[in-house]
């Protein structure tokens, strides 16, 4: 019997019954703070190759996930996506797939594309499920995919990296476009990153007289302005020379460099804010939705 991967985070990061979950995805594209109208698959003009979404808590960073979410939808929704989220947990392999199985959801069950995740597995990628056990960054995209999907049919690939390097970020993602260039049907790639963790609670105090939400805003705008150029070296250089906190600056490096391989020639930043805009707070977390085409 295939695994399958129970959520780790049902009832903390979103809600756990299918219902409420349900309901909660659909305020985040109603949401003031998001795109304002409920995302519906379409043949839009843009190939969509890859997006930025944020992972924290759906009522903190949901909205701006949606935006991402939107914009893939009505711009070539795929037949797999894989899906690139940095390991919070420590747990695993530094670079982890998971090659066969389903991950379960409130929304139901997501298979892997064993075809694909196979193939991924060489090089500095290993097949290691531990990785992928606890971790959210991942898991909290897969409801908002369902969401979309609806009854279409759509499979995953998870990638967890704990290495965030430029040299494995630049294996990774030409690992990844060598595999999706031999694969008949629409692959996109999901990078799941929150930006800037900044103030009290992440030790990284702003400069006196700045507020903490400006504080992540000017952080981040130094890592966003790199993506927007299509350039992980530059990426990876800005995230260590600021210090900027960005937790899954890896999978976005990894998937700039794929993308670019596939064709891409362009990045556009759909929205930026921040958790203080939800609470207020001596602490804060930057979030960005972007998309790569």
């Amino acid at each position: 019997m295939d695994e399958i991967r129970k959520p780790a985070v049902a009832g903390q990061f979103y809600e756990a019954s299918k219902k409420n979950l349900t309901e909660s995805i659909k305020q985040c594209f109603i949401d003031k703070r998001g795109p304002g109208s409920i995302a519906e698959i379409k043949k839009g003009e843009k190939d969509v190759k890859g997006i930025v979404v944020p992972h924290a808590g759906l009522i903190y960073s949901g909205a701006i996930a949606a935006y991402s979410y939107k914009f893939l939808a009505e711009n070539g929704f795929a037949d797999t996506f894989i899906i690139l989220g940095p390991n919070h947990t420590g747990f695993g392999s530094g670079v982890a797939v998971m090659t066969k199985g389903s991950w379960l959801t409130p929304l139901g069950n997501v298979e892997i594309n064993e075809k694909i995740a196979k193939n991924l597995q060489r090089g500095i990628i290993d097949n290691d499920n531990t990785a992928h056990q606890y971790e959210h960054s991942i898991e909290v995209q897969l409801p908002f995919l369902q969401f979309i999907a609806k009854n279409q049919d759509f499979k995953f690939i998870p990638l967890s990296m704990g290495m965030q390097d430029i040299d494995t970020s630049i294996e990774v993602g030409k690992i990844l476009a060598e595999e999706i260039k031999n694969y008949d049907k629409k692959v996109a790639i999901i990078a799941s990153s929150d930006f800037s963790h900044a103030g009290f609670n992440y030790m990284s105090m702003p400069p006196k007289g700045l507020r903490v939400d400006e504080y992540a805003k000017n952080q981040d705008d130094f890592a966003i302005k790199a993506i927007l150029d299509l350039n992980e070296k530059e990426l990876i250089n800005i995230v260590q020379e600021k210090n900027i906190t960005m937790c899954g600056y890896g999978p976005v490096a990894a998937m700039i460099t794929a993308n670019k391989l596939l064709g891409a020639k362009k990045a556009e930043l759909l929205k930026y804010g921040t958790s203080y805009e939800v609470h207020p707070s001596s602490s804060c977390v930057g979030y960005g939705a972007i998309a790569i085409y």
